[in-house]
């Protein structure tokens, strides 16, 4: 058996998913889209590295491929990242390998290997199942742990294609979807809260940049709603450096001052359609294709499915809900996942629109009939005044 020192990942391989269903034409481009992606990331974070196509993989090399393999896991379209060492297409080779990476990493109970072999039949004269018999039993001698083919506490993965082999034993999970930038882009209603972020970060995930507007309740917010919003987009920013994901703010008190005037059991959902009409001008001026909301059915009264029809009505575009039938503990534990809970958790001020008995199966004449003359036109050319957060992204 060929005995490999301890070896010293200098290599990423990097997995997508969806992207491999398309067409050759579409996956080529949204392959190269992934790969400029995973560039611009690791790039912004301080990783030197090189990002190339090889196959069916995005490989990166870096000396530090550990932290190489976790930056680019963050790419949207990613579905894994694991960094490797290459060896020959040998199970000798890779059998030493193996047992040379579990030595050096930490100790566990149970493990299992993974391997795949690409090309035609007669390329290698072994079989994926040779190679995980063989490494199997190497990596069980070097170790001790015992195998465990059903939940192993570390699974080492195996690729061979051509005259190489990738040895993995480690694994990185990204989010899965498609390349950002490879969909049309979306205004995303923030309002610094729980669901509009991970809303704005599923929108990404499906490769739609996102333009983040917040709307400033004025005297019945305050700065620390503001704030609040800033925070959590600026921890979005940070999965998309190379595209322009700075807040938008436009100043909303006024309206909100009028619709507690002369609004009453309907005044949520007259605020949520002039919301939408503000995004829609929005939209319009940085060519996005629709709205996205953290609205979920049922979880506040504006959102029954009879009130949301009556919101969505405001506006021409259409109104993309990604967190439409999900539960609450599933919306937290999202934002904790993409490192959004934190800041959205900030305490703010005592908010003083919602009305003390809110309709909850509104018509959309009598939301009409109760909204003072002219106010969703009042709500779009407030747009007007719209200002842009400069603020960096948060660092890792």
């Amino acid at each position: 058996m060929t005995v490999a020192p301890d070896p010293d990942p200098d290599t990423v391989l990097v997995s997508f998913g969806d992207v491999g269903t398309k067409s050759r034409e579409v996956r080529g481009k949204m392959t190269r889209r992934l790969r400029d992606n995973v560039a611009a990331l690791l790039d912004d974070r301080g990783v030197d590295a090189t990002v190339d196509r090889e196959w069916a993989r995005i490989v990166v090399h870096a000396d530090d491929a550990d932290r190489a393999a976790r930056v680019a896991a963050d790419a949207m379209g990613v579905v894994w990242a694991r960094p490797v060492v290459r060896c020959p297409a040998d199970v000798d080779a890779v059998a030493g390998t193996l047992a040379a990476l579990a030595r050096d990493a930490a100790p566990v109970d149970t493990y299992a290997v993974r391997a795949r072999r690409a090309g035609e039949a007669d390329d290698h004269d072994f079989s994926s199942r040779d190679v995980e018999r063989e490494a199997g039993r190497t990596v069980g001698d070097a170790t001790d742990a015992r195998v465990d083919l059903d939940d192993p506490d570390r699974t080492y993965h195996v690729e061979v294609r051509g005259g190489d082999a990738h040895v993995a034993a480690r694994t990185y999970e990204g989010p899965g979807g498609l390349p950002l930038g490879t969909q049309a882009p979306l205004v995303a209603l923030v309002s610094g809260g729980h669901d509009s972020p991970v809303a704005a970060y599923e929108t990404m995930r499906r490769g739609s940049p996102v333009v983040p507007v917040y709307v400033d309740l004025g005297v019945y917010g305050g700065p620390d709603h503001e704030a609040r919003a800033v925070a959590t987009v600026r921890h979005l920013a940070r999965y998309a450096p190379n595209f322009d994901c700075r807040l938008r703010v436009v100043p909303g008190g006024e309206l909100a001052e009028t619709l507690i005037e002369s609004v009453d059991d309907t005044r949520m959902l007259s605020w949520r359609r002039a919301l939408l009409r503000i995004a829609e001008v929005v939209a319009d001026r940085e060519d996005a294709a629709g709205i996205v909301t953290g609205e979920a059915i049922g979880q506040k009264s504006s959102q029954t499915t009879a009130n949301l029809a009556v919101t969505g009505a405001a506006v021409d575009l259409p109104v993309h809900r990604p967190l439409l039938a999900w539960d609450k503990p599933d919306i937290l534990a999202r934002a904790r996942d993409i490192g959004t809970h934190e800041d959205s958790s900030i305490p703010v001020g005592c908010e003083r629109l919602d009305p003390p008995f809110p309709e909850t199966g509104a018509t959309l004449d009598a939301v009409e009939a109760a909204e003072p003359d002219g106010f969703l036109d009042r709500a779009a050319a407030v747009a007007a005044d719209l200002r842009i957060v400069d603020e960096p992204a948060q660092p890792l």
